[in-house]
């Protein structure tokens, strides 16, 4: 069973107490109706790590538990036994004991990217939307946040999250919720609010970035990455079935047309912070994850283009304001 009562402690000492209102029923109603036929073989996995406090992490510079290079092999060796029942591991890297877990995404490199441009998280309370495992919230944690909170309805990113967080020794004000973001309320109290790689999964993207606009305060500020294409403010490519094999892509507009959306539902201050095609040194198959990644969604005669033949994903990384 998984319990959440240290983030409603903590839920209820801040400004989002009303929050409690309808957040432990959605939890309930999530562990009633789980239906993963793994999820009790991974809770056996989790309370086989080891639980106590680790004062030896780094989260600001990595994600690392514990030293660079473990010195303990048999603790080592127990780890990567658990852990790899956990694949795939997707978002990352994270280095536990020694252990390295070389994740197919090198999302390290895509926070180096923003981690400059955005408005310093110390003392912030930040959502992640669409957080995956959780690593973007390791690293807003490091950086000073006072709260991370992170949704995403996949149970096995909430599984892992859980295990780093464990092994970590379950530190207070990070919390991943296995709930979507079309079930939080209108809370207007994020200091922040990161919405990377979910525009694009959305049928509905100007209802998503409503959604983003209803969860911060006034003044609070939005960081929004997605896959866009190249041309004006007008410009939004609609694939007719599959982008790069996922079938769930359906919307992706130029970085000039995010910024009129942007600016349609009522945000200020449009950034572009960061424009980059992604590369297959940065999204790749590892021992980690085994499955098929962006070298196999490309064509494999021109890496410009999907094997569908559409553009290559580019991905681009805006910031702007919710106005006081």
């Amino acid at each position: 069973m998984i319990h959440f009562d240290d983030f409603y402690r903590e839920l209820a000492y801040s400004n989002m107490s009303h929050w409690l209102e309808t957040i432990p029923g959605q939890l309930g109603q999530w562990q009633r109706e789980l239906r993963n036929s793994k999820f009790a073989g991974w809770q056996r996995v989790l309370n086989k790590l080891p639980e106590h406090a680790c004062t030896d992490v780094n989260f600001s510079d990595m994600v690392r538990i514990g030293p660079l290079e473990g010195n303990d092999e048999s603790l080592r060796n127990k780890l990567e036994g658990l852990l790899t029942q956990f694949h795939p591991w997707r978002k990352g890297p994270y280095h536990v004991h020694g252990l390295h877990i070389d994740t197919e995404w090198r999302s390290d490199w895509k926070w180096d990217r923003i981690k400059h441009h955005i408005q310093p998280l110390e003392g912030r309370t930040i959502l992640d939307v669409g957080c995956g495992n959780g690593y973007h919230m390791w690293r807003m944690k490091g950086a000073g946040a006072s709260m991370v909170v992170g949704i995403d309805p996949a149970e096995l990113f909430l599984m892992q999250f859980m295990a780093i967080k464990r092994l970590a020794g379950n530190p207070p004000g990070i919390h991943l919720l296995p709930i979507g973001v079309e079930q939080m309320p209108a809370l207007q109290s994020f200091d922040t609010v990161f919405s990377m790689g979910v525009l694009y999964h959305r049928k509905s993207p100007i209802d998503h970035i409503q959604q983003l606009f209803d969860l911060l305060r006034p003044g609070g500020e939005l960081v929004l990455e997605t896959l866009v294409v190249t041309g004006d403010k007008q410009q939004v490519l609609v694939p007719d079935d599959r982008y790069a094999k996922m079938r769930n892509v359906w919307f992706l507009p130029s970085a000039k047309a995010l910024e009129l959306w942007l600016n349609r539902v009522g945000f200020t201050h449009v950034e572009l912070i960061d424009l980059d095609q992604t590369s297959i040194d940065e999204q790749r198959r590892t021992d980690w994850m085994t499955n098929e990644s962006l070298a196999d969604f490309l064509d494999p005669n021109d890496v410009n283009k999907t094997v569908e033949g559409h553009p290559a994903p580019l991905r681009a990384a805006l910031i702007a304001k919710k106005p006081i």
